[in-house]
This record gives structure tokens, sequence and C-alpha cells, in this order.
């Protein structure tokens, strides 16, 4: 991955989908996200009550992909060779630009054992709100595999970041219609 990509974060599109999964299976692969394989992906990334989702991309290929789900963050993950390059932090700015104009204070839930999902929401000022054991099955499986997962349970910080967020070096990003570069 080269250093100096240029990132867009953009609505995602139908079109967009297949990408996601193949994005979504290095992942998986690279770091159990998610947890268990969904029998159908594409499904899985358009779950009900989604408000919105959008992509990461770079030279037109999808890196990464996040969505809303009335006021949780979800589906949020990066394709593991571009990581540290600030693209899950270039997704949430995109996410939480859309909750502020929307109204909506932000949750969401990560496994304990995602350190650097962990270290990303508390960088960006999230508050850890709880953490607690579920127990996390496989949906429609013959054979009912039910295992306990811990969780973190996070809330946006109070006053949003709205729809300008200042990255560091002085770099102001804003949102416009969906689409934000950097």
């Amino acid at each position: 991955m080269e250093a100096r990509m240029s990132w867009v974060v953009r609505r995602r599109h139908d079109d967009d989908l297949d990408a996601c999964v193949a994005v979504l299976g290095e992942v998986h692969a690279h770091s159990g996200y998610p947890h268990y394989w969904p029998g159908d992906p594409v499904r899985w990334l358009t779950p009900e009550g989604l408000t919105g989702a959008w992509v990461a991309e770079s030279g037109g290929a999808v890196f990464g992909h996040a969505a809303l789900c009335g006021r949780e963050v979800s589906r949020l993950y990066v394709a593991p060779g571009a990581r540290g390059h600030g693209v899950g932090a270039r997704l949430m700015a995109v996410v939480e630009a859309e909750a502020a104009a929307r109204g909506l204070r932000l949750v969401l839930e990560v496994k304990t054992s995602d350190t650097s999902a962990v270290a990303l929401y508390e960088r960006r000022g999230w508050v850890r709100r709880g953490t607690e054991r579920q127990e996390w099955g496989v949906a429609g499986s013959a054979a009912e595999v039910v295992e306990a997962v811990e969780v973190h349970r996070y809330e946006a910080p109070s006053g949003g970041r709205g729809a300008e967020v200042q990255r560091p070096g002085g770099l102001v990003v804003q949102r416009r219609e969906g689409l934000a570069a950097w």
C-alpha cells in the first residue's frame, strides 16, 4: 500500500457490494471480523434498519466500509493492507457527520479483543458505557452453536463531531452530500 494514496469516502452503491464482500473476506481471514462468516454476506452488509452505508476507496478500489443502522454504527471494517492510513477514522467521520445532520447520538458495540477498533473509538472521544458478556450464535445453523463473547458498548461524545472534523496537522475535512476526500 502506497503511503500517499488519495482516499475518498462516498455512499455505497449496489454495484459496490461484490467488492465490499471481497474486502470483508480479507478482513475475516486476517482478524476474525465478523465473528461468524455470514451465510449471505451481501444481506449481512444490508441489514434491516439500514439508514446509510459508505465505502472508502482509492483509485476506484474499495478498501473499507461503514454502515449506520438507526443510531448504531455497524459493519465498519478496513482492508488489512489499508490499515494505518486513517481510513477507519475517515469512515467514522462521515458516519458521525450523517448522524449529526439527523440529530442522532451514535452508539456501537465492539468485541473487547478488537483492540485496534477500541483504540480508534477512544481516540475519537467515544465514551465506553459498559462491558458485558453476550451469547452469540449462528442464526439458522443446524447445530445450535452459542459462544460467550465480551463486548464494550460505546456512545459518541456529547455534542457530536458535526460535519467538520479537524485532522492532525490542521487539515479540516468537510462532509458534502455523502462525499468526503482527504
